[in-house]
């Protein structure tokens, strides 16, 4: 049994919060100060992560200046002001302090370009304050406005500010284009001026913007050349911070090695505690991960050692936010790690640090801080088992981010609560909680990849579960058809949410379209893995819903789905592979068989869960035929993302592939007689092959021309990291984000959007569980309705022959067939070729997307 923990006394449940009316905060201002003086110590608070104090000077100066007439000072004064309340989530009196201030500065000369800068920075503030208020259109048109006055003024950095402001409200509003576009601009802007720290930090506020917006690769590029810049200049805190940023981006790729070494240059070059302290929490949150993937790593020597260092670290930084959240990171890695036995430390310990985070945030009046902190503490009396400590720290943590508008913690205290109170056996209260806190990540969608970076959610550890308990809970017996249509709602939202958090981005648009309004022919199964038990959810046509639960742990069913998975190869004894596919057919489609023979069903569209969408599902075996033979079958990431097909003219296709070795990958010899197949069967084919098949070649026309099929013969990987997920061209590869830009015209409807993506030579990535996000990944940046892939790489004969049948149902003149069917009807060519009988040969390919 854990050994309880002491409350500290600066963290009691109860304690009177510390009211932001500046009291605490004036102790240290000297009241006899002069404004100009109060101003500068403003900003020193402001820079230190004191917000309280800051406000508490800036509100003081602009009071002086306003007895003394002096406008121009006040005004200026109140700005920051109003930085000040965004920090501390006041945002009434943030909408006061910048309203005053852009009504005095209104009613100064209209000539002075003194005033045009007062004028741009109140609009840049106001613009920050609309975008945190959800105002995005109206924060667009104050950076619009901002820009303009700082073009006025000629203050370069003023104007890479607002137009940064302008990319991030355009992508809010999901005008992506038009936010790659400013981004562009910027960075050419950039590019033509001299090399200086003021390009240097330019440069690495762009890439940090571009990692924003789900540009990884451009963000390192840029970055790296702020890196270069910085380090000709030998200026070793620029240096510092932006090898911090370099390494986020190989830590968010699991690049760690690499990460790692980013990491330890940015500790050994900064001067700065800060960005050495946050280097290496960042360092530890990697041997967290590690550790959690393979037991054998957490008694490796650095990890104690580490964590010793930042300890040691902790006690130098000087009070502000930027310390608080260290000292709650650091907590957090900690509970981890002492929880896996990687480190030996009690967690009297953790608490007593997370108390000083606490206390040190209530001294700052720093109530964002003090709820992050907070909530922490919660979960660590939690996982110490003392639930009413835990249950009462993380009520108060929900009642201070609710207070002060702070969506993204009160949406994680809510979740914690949840699981707090279904330990507690109050079902309806942790349905609440975590109803609560979905319906708050539904709003957050688009800030979840994006909020500060130091208090980013882990996916897998605090936001993922919230969507699976929900769903567990709507799951109980007894369940309502009102339940089970929304835990398929709820299990929807989360793919959705795992593809943005893949791609580091929220641009994937959603329609949502019922079942019966796509096909009367069409069942969905949704298969969800619960902690302690696999469901499936099946709809109907006519909209009602059915449920099953097989009572396995996750652990157990991932394991017998990778046994399942691992028993396709040919070497495999073929009654193991049998009993394993009767198995998981006996968990997803044997209790729903009777519903889908009294409702005619002809195609079953799984929106898979966990590692079965790494399993091909037309292999499932009934005791007597697999289920292709009764079905056609179709993988969709979510029935909201994919619309309803077009039915447009399917006779004409663009063919690439490649047939040499290229780049390290084996030569495709049977690609050519692929091509030839293709073009037999669809009348308009235009073929690139080989050295014809250049990444600018490809882009080019499809830039020029629309193609209702594209079809790619060629290597390829697809994996759950978007920088290991490629196509191989002749000269080059093509990244899953270049889909983005090479498919634009038919996603915006400048050309015709493409009915049919085929990716035939690919295979997802060895040991990745989540690989197929990266198949989801291409088939969503290409705007295709459906796509054809491989999950391994098939032999030329094997895939030439299917890829023939299935063109040639397809195209069929004399009747209409359904992407489904037509790829059913391959399989079935191939499961009857002596030759290529076994599953490994027609399993490998899924069809993702519109089936129709």
């Amino acid at each position: 049994m854990p050994t309880h923990i002491a409350i500290p006394a600066t963290a009691r449940p109860n304690l009177p919060l510390v009211a932001l009316n500046g009291e605490e905060a004036s102790e240290s201002i000297e009241p006899a100060q002069n404004p100009p003086e109060l101003l500068q110590q403003g900003k020193n608070f402001y820079q230190n992560g004191q917000f309280a104090q800051a406000a508490s000077a800036w509100e003081q100066a602009a009071q002086t200046y306003g007895a003394r007439q002096q406008i121009e000072w006040q005004a200026q004064a109140l700005n920051h002001l109003s930085l000040a309340y965004q920090h501390l989530g006041e945002l009434t009196r943030a909408r006061d302090a910048i309203a005053t201030s852009l009504e005095l500065i209104g009613s100064l000369s209209k000539i002075d370009p003194i005033n045009d800068a007062l004028l741009a920075q109140a609009l840049n503030t106001r613009g920050r304050l609309e975008l945190t208020s959800g105002q995005t259109e109206e924060a667009l048109e104050s950076w619009k406005q901002a820009q303009a006055a700082y073009d006025r003024a000629s203050d370069e950095t003023g104007i890479l500010g607002s137009q940064l402001g302008q990319a991030q409200a355009l992508q809010a509003l999901g005008q992506y284009r038009q936010a790659r576009s400013l981004l562009e601009q910027i960075n050419d802007r950039l590019q033509s001026q001299p090399d200086s720290l003021l390009k240097a930090n330019g440069l690495r506020s762009l890439g940090i913007a571009l990692q924003t917006i789900g540009d990884p690769v451009y963000s390192k590029q840029v970055l790296e050349q702020s890196w270069a810049i910085s380090d000709r200049l030998d200026a070793p805190a620029e240096t510092g911070a932006t090898l911090l940023s370099i390494g986020n981006i190989a830590k968010d790729f699991r690049q760690y090695d690499v990460a790692l070494r980013y990491y330890q240059q940015a500790i050994s070059l900064s001067p700065e505690t800060l960005i050495q302290v946050q280097a290496q929490l960042n360092q530890l949150r990697i041997w967290v991960e590690l550790c959690q993937s393979s037991q054998s790593l957490c008694s490796r020597e650095e990890i104690p050692a580490l964590a010793g260092d930042i300890q040691s670290r902790l006690m130098n930084l000087a009070p502000g936010r930027g310390a608080i959240y260290a000292r709650v990171n650091f907590a957090n890695s900690s509970i981890d790690l002492q929880n896996a036995g990687a480190i030996a430390i009690e967690p009297q310990e953790i608490a007593s640090s997370l108390a000083r985070a606490i206390s040190e945030a209530q001294q700052l009046g720093d109530r964002r801080a003090e709820a992050y902190a907070q909530a922490y503490l919660g979960k660590l009396y939690a996982r110490n088992g003392q639930i009413e400590i835990a249950r009462t720290l993380t009520e108060q943590a929900l009642q201070i981010s609710q207070n002060i508008e702070a969506a993204d913690i009160t949406a994680r205290a809510a979740g914690q609560l949840g699981g707090i109170l279904k330990e507690q056996g109050n079902i309806p209260g942790a349905k609440a909680a975590y109803q609560s806190a979905f319906d708050i990540l539904q709003t957050l969608r688009g800030d979840l990849v994006t909020i500060n970076p130091d208090v980013q959610f882990e996916f897998k550890e605090s936001i993922e579960p919230i969507y699976r308990e929900l769903a567990s809970l709507l799951l109980r017996p007894g369940a309502t058809q009102e339940d089970l249509k929304q835990a398929r709602e709820v299990m929807e939202a989360l793919q959705l949410a795992q593809l943005d958090n893949f791609f580091g981005d929220s641009c994937l648009e959603t329609q949502p379209v019922g079942i019966d309004a796509i096909d009367p022919e069409a069942a969905v199964i949704y298969p969800i893995i619960l902690s302690d038990r696999l469901e499936t959810v099946w709809s109907l046509p006519d909209g009602t819903f059915s449920h099953h639960a097989t009572p396995l742990t996750a652990p157990e069913v991932e394991g017998i789905l990778q046994q399942l998975y691992s028993s396709l190869y040919p070497v495999y004894p073929r009654d193991e592979r049998l009993r394993l596919s009767e198995q998981v057919y006996d968990w997803l489609i044997r209790p729903a068989e009777a519903d889908f023979e009294r409702n005619g069903i002809k195609t079953l569209v799984f929106v898979p869960d966990g590692f079965l969408r790494n399993l091909p599902i037309s292999v499932l075996y009934d005791g007597r035929q697999y289920v292709m033979e009764k079905y056609g079958v179709a993988l969709s990431p979510g029935l909201q993302l994919f619309p309803e097909g077009l039915g447009q003219e399917r006779r004409k296709a663009l063919a690439v592939g490649l047939t040499e070795a290229r780049q390290g990958f084996n030569p495709l010899p049977g690609v050519n007689a692929e091509m030839q197949e293709i073009a037999s069967e669809v009348d308009s084919t235009q073929i690139l092959l080989d050295g014809e098949f250049t990444s600018d070649r490809f882009e080019t026309i499809l830039a020029s021309q629309s193609f209702p099929i594209v079809h790619m013969a060629t290597h390829g990987q697809f994996s759950s990291n978007p920088e290991e997920t490629f196509l191989l061209t002749w000269n080059d590869r093509i990244g899953v984000q270049d889909f983005n830009r090479i498919f634009e015209n038919s996603r915006f409807g400048i050309s015709d959007p493409i009915e049919l993506l085929v990716m035939s030579a690919c295979q997802t990535a060895a040991g990745d569980n989540r690989a197929t996000l990266g198949l989801a990944g291409f088939a969503l940046r290409s705007g295709a309705r459906s796509t054809l892939a491989s999950l391994w790489s098939v032999s030329d004969v094997a895939t030439s022959d299917l890829m023939r049948e299935f063109y040639n149902q397809l195209t069929a003149s004399d009747r209409s067939v359904t992407k489904a069917e037509a790829l059913r009807q391959a399989q079935l060519t191939l499961l009857r070729d002596p030759l290529h009988e076994h599953p490994y040969f027609w399993s490998a390919f899924v069809l993702v997307g519109n089936w129709l």
